[in-house]
């Protein structure tokens, strides 16, 4: 073997293997699916209903979002179990800190996967548990969001790179055009509070986004 080869083949061994390209891929269209259910169930949630779409169709499009959503992390987690380069484990998938590998960030990402799982599970039993306890517990889905969203900033160093910290940007304007929008439609007691306690909440995230991704900067290769 020449030496030009020798070169080529040491070069793509200390590449990322092709799992962690899958784990980057599937976790990061698990965010974009998880930003669009989110804001679709803050946007049309409520008494507000669009005037062109029907409400069940709405609905129909939030379950499907849910279930895609649940898809995608069922893959990221098995790509991210299944790489030899980290020792996550699948206890880790679902135990928050029981990861050796960056055990907060991946413990967020547990955290995350936990809500949307009690989420999935009471919606399957929504007819039993009746809708207030359901609705209690649907809420959790929008906690999960910016916990999912802390744990992509804070694994894998493609963080740091433009076009990713573009698309995490961009999944917070949604989330916060959508709270915006549910602002706008709301009346009352609730709206003066949400006026007055939303701009406040929302400039936190960014500016925690921000330095999630600086603290990476000098970090190795990660895998979510």
């Amino acid at each position: 073997m020449t030496a030009s080869a020798h070169a080529l083949v040491a070069l793509a061994s200390s590449g990322p293997s092709p799992l962690w390209y899958a784990t980057r891929a599937t976790g990061t269209v698990a965010v974009l699916l998880l930003t669009a259910t989110v804001a679709l169930g803050i946007a049309a949630g409520g008494r507000y209903a669009p005037q062109r779409i029907a409400r069940f169709e709405v609905s129909s499009l939030h379950r499907n979002l849910s279930l895609l959503t649940l898809a995608f992390l069922g893959l990221h987690i098995a790509t991210a179990v299944s790489d030899s380069y980290t020792s996550i484990g699948w206890p880790a998938a679902f135990i928050p800190l029981a990861s050796s590998y960056q055990p907060l960030w991946v413990g967020l990402g547990a955290v995350a996967l936990d809500l949307l799982l009690a989420v999935a599970v009471t919606s399957a039993l929504r007819h039993r548990l009746g809708r207030r306890r359901w609705k209690a517990v649907h809420w959790l889905a929008y906690g999960a969001w910016p916990v999912a969203l802390f744990h992509a900033v804070g694994t894998g160093t493609d963080t740091r790179l433009g076009p990713q910290l573009l698309l995490y940007a961009a999944c917070l304007a949604t989330v916060l055009a959508a709270v915006g929008w549910r602002i706008a439609r709301t009346t009352g007691g609730a709206a003066r509070r949400a006026r007055v306690w939303g701009p406040p909440a929302s400039v936190r995230v960014p500016v925690t986004l921000g330095a999630s991704g600086e603290n990476h900067e000098g970090e190795g290769r990660g895998n979510e």
